[in-house]
């Protein structure tokens, strides 16, 4: 039986096979679900699917597109914003 703290399914089950012949089981964190735009839910491109302390670790420039909204929305729902603030019309204020 695992230990307590390894007793989640939370953690990703990894079978090994040791030098020794033995059959171990490791756990270690799922990765993050993949950014999706506010708006469509579509996936966002240019944002990376990583864990929060390597995260941590990029520049600010590696952790979303530079560009408005960037990182929020995709780019498909930015050119409408950006007609429909032109236009005068509501949108994200």
């Amino acid at each position: 039986m695992p230990r307590l703290a390894y007793r989640t399914r939370s953690l990703r089950k990894i079978k090994l096979s040791t030098p020794g012949g033995r059959n171990t089981i490791h756990y270690e964190r799922r990765n993050p679900g993949q950014a999706r735009c506010a708006l469509c839910g579509r996936p966002l491109q240019g944002v990376p699917r990583l864990k929060v302390p390597d995260l941590r670790r990029l520049s600010k420039t590696k952790k979303r597109p530079e560009r408005i909204y960037g990182g929020y929305i995709c780019h498909e729902c930015l050119t409408e914003l950006l007609r429909m603030k032109v236009r005068g019309e509501a949108g994200i204020q």
